[in-house]
């Protein structure tokens, strides 16, 4: 369970005791690692970043508010198997459940691809992804539901999505690039991002929002699948974070493995954090 968050199951804490219908953000793991393409390890993901979470002040000074407060709710994984295409409708029905019931969801990955699945539940007019790969392949390794293709199925399979706001890239192929260039991509080289406004692109739309580890320089955060230098600063992914949230309906933190100390995952568990702390307070 993430730390802070009531367990739909067992709440013995009768002050931190949070009715399913009633959460106003709700975690579920997706440890999908099926098209990672260099370091394995995602499935590691949700486990790791509730862990690390674990010595976390429950207080946040900056909005003043505790954690516990905030009716977080968490349903724990949604395990994965090999059909990633029956998975992914599997998840998105999970996720779309919190959605009806008014609540955000909130999901730990797992390998980037989970988040079509979060993208098709919220039903946003625009994604907001940070990352260090465009992943606009139309298909990778002859797979279109590849981690490598995620954000050009988000654009042309989800119908709601309008535009892809993509911050932090810093890679990817000629075609890709090619398919960056049209209207409804929007790229933000990691030398821009502290820079970035989000408010007049993004008011009054509905927004998903994707925190793909691997936007940090991978001196940060080694625990991730594709690691590619010069990246951001940890304080740039919070900053965005903090600015996108209050307009967002839902958010995923992915590409987490198993092959560092904890960077990856610790710095993924306060980006969650630092989202559920702005939304509540946006």
């Amino acid at each position: 369970m993430f730390p802070g968050a009531a367990n739909e199951r067992e709440v013995t804490d009768a002050a931190a005791a949070v009715d399913r219908d009633d959460a106003n953000f709700v975690v579920v793991g997706a440890p999908l690692d099926a098209t990672t393409t260099f370091q394995p390890g995602t499935r590691f993901g949700p486990r790791r970043i509730r862990s690390v979470a674990e010595p976390f002040d429950d207080y946040d000074r900056r909005t003043d508010r505790y954690f516990s407060d905030l009716g977080v709710v968490d349903r724990g994984d949604v395990r994965a198997w090999d059909d990633t295409e029956e998975y992914l409708e599997y998840l998105t029905s999970t996720l779309r459940e919190a959605v009806w019931n008014d609540a955000v969801p909130i999901v730990l990955g797992g390998e980037h691809t989970v988040s079509l699945a979060g993208a098709r539940a919220v039903e946003p007019d625009v994604f907001v992804c940070l990352d260090a790969h465009l992943d606009l392949y139309d298909a990778y390794d002859g797979n279109p539901l590849s981690h490598a293709a995620v954000t050009r199925r988000i654009l042309e399979d989800v119908e709601s999505v309008e535009e892809a706001i993509l911050l932090g890239v810093r890679t990817g192929s000629e075609t890709e690039w090619d398919r960056a260039a049209a209207a409804d991509v929007t790229v933000v080289p990691p030398e821009d991002v502290a820079d970035w406004e989000p408010s007049d692109r993004l008011a009054d739309r509905e927004v998903y929002l994707s925190v793909d580890i691997d936007a940090v320089d991978p001196g940060y955060a080694p625990g991730t699948g594709t690691m590619e230098p010069f990246g951001l600063e940890p304080r740039e992914l919070r900053d965005v974070v903090r600015a996108v949230a209050p307009d967002a309906g839902g958010v995923d933190v992915v590409e987490v493995n198993d092959r560092d100390d904890g960077q990856a995952a610790a710095l993924a568990a306060k980006l969650v954090r630092e989202f559920v702390f702005s939304h509540a307070d946006g």
